[in-house]
C-alpha cells in the first residue's frame, strides 16, 4: 500500500428536501442538493502497519476516521494495515449546511481506496458514507446528473434529469452564519397529504430539469424553502428575491447557507446581481459571493468574493 489521496466537493444547500415514496410506496427522506464549485476537502491517508487504528487530523473529524476504518475493511487486501494517518485540509465551513462532513468522508474513502490501488464506484462510497455518518449527501457522484438521493439509505431514489439548467447563485448567510447541528435521528414520517405535496414538487422539479427551465427549478427551491423555514430570516431572503430578475431562493435545510437564483441567460444578469447584492445587504444578510451551477453555466461567474 502507498500514501493515498482523495477529494470530496461540497454543495450549497438543497433545492428540494422532504419525504418521497419509493417503489414499495413507503415514504423515505430524500433531497436534491445544489452542487457548488466553491470549495472541497482534500484527504491524505498514509497506512501505518504499527498502528491498530486510524489517527485523524484535525482530531475532531471523527466521522472521517470512522469512514477510513470502514473503507479499509471494505476495499483493502486481507494483509493490509488496520490503521494509518489521515489528514484533511480544505476551506469547507462546518455547520452551514454545505455538506462538510460528507465532503470529509467522501475524500477519506477515496484516499483510502487510492492507497489500496482501487477506484471505488459511487454506490460503494455512498454505502460506506452512510455507515460512517448515519446520513450522507450525494457528493460521491461526479457527473452532472440531478439526483433525488435517499440520504439515510445511501441510494439514488431517482435521476431527475441529465443536469441542472445554467444558474447563477448569489450566496448569503442566514442568522449570521450560525453553525447548525444536523439531527442524528431521522425525522418522523409526515401525514400522507404532506407527502403528496413533496411528490408534487418532485414532479415539478423533474419537469423543470428536463426542460432546462431555470425559473421552474428556482420556483421548486423557493417552495421547499418555505416548507422548511418560517422565521424572519427567510422573510428577509424572500424580500431580497423581489428584485427584478431574481428567479427565487434556495437554502440549506439543515444550516444557514442560502442564495438567490438568477438566470445567466436573462436580461443583464450582472445588473441583477448588483441589485440583489444591495438588497441582501440592506436586509442584513451577509453576502458570500456568486457562483455558477448547472450545465453550460458561464465559468467566469464561478467563485466566492467576500
Amino acid at each position: 500500500m502507498r500514501t493515498g489521496h482523495g477529494y470530496g466537493g461540497c454543495h450549497h444547500g438543497e433545492l428540494l428536501q422532504g419525504f418521497f415514496r419509493g417503489p414499495d410506496g413507503r415514504p423515505r427522506p430524500g433531497l436534491v442538493t445544489l452542487p457548488s464549485p466553491v470549495a472541497g476537502v482534500h484527504a491524505r491517508f498514509r497506512p501505518d502497519p504499527a498502528s491498530p487504528r486510524v489517527a485523524v487530523h484535525p482530531r475532531d473529524r471523527t466521522k472521517a476516521a470512522r469512514a477510513a476504518a470502514l473503507a479499509l475493511r471494505a476495499v483493502a487486501p486481507p494483509d493490509a494495515p488496520a490503521g494509518g494517518r489521515l489528514r484533511l485540509t480544505g476551506p469547507v465551513p462546518a455547520g452551514l449546511g454545505m455538506g462538510s462532513s460528507t465532503a470529509d468522508v467522501v475524500a477519506t474513502i477515496r484516499a483510502v481506496a487510492d492507497a489500496c490501488g482501487v477506484v471505488p464506484d459511487p454506490r460503494t462510497v455512498a454505502r460506506i458514507a452512510v455507515a460512517a455518518e448515519g446520513a450522507s449527501d450525494p457528493l460521491m457522484f461526479d457527473d452532472p446528473a440531478t439526483r433525488l438521493f435517499a440520504q439515510r439509505d445511501g441510494v439514488v431514489a431517482e435521476v431527475l434529469g441529465p443536469a441542472l439548467p445554467p444558474l447563477l447563485v448569489l450566496g448569503c448567510l442566514l442568522d449570521g452564519g450560525r453553525p447548525v447541528d444536523t439531527p442524528a435521528d431521522a425525522p418522523p414520517v409526515p401525514p400522507p397529504p404532506v407527502v403528496d405535496g413533496y411528490e408534487e414538487l418532485r414532479d415539478r422539479l423533474r419537469t423543470a430539469v428536463q426542460r432546462a427551465d431555470p425559473a421552474g427549478v428556482a420556483a421548486v427551491a423557493t417552495c421547499s424553502a418555505r416548507l422548511h423555514r418560517t422565521d424572519g430570516q427567510l422573510d428577509r431572503l424572500l424580500g431580497a428575491a423581489d428584485e427584478p430578475g431574481v428567479l427565487g431562493v434556495q437554502i440549506a435545510h439543515s444550516g444557514n447557507v442560502a442564495g438567490l437564483v438568477v438566470d445567466p441567460a436573462g436580461t443583464d444578469p450582472a445588473a441583477v446581481l448588483r441589485r440583489a447584492t444591495r438588497a441582501l445587504r440592506a436586509a442584513g444578510l451577509p453576502v458570500t459571493g456568486t457562483f455558477a451551477a448547472g450545465s453550460g453555466a458561464p465559468a467566469v461567474a464561478a467563485g466566492v468574493h467576500r
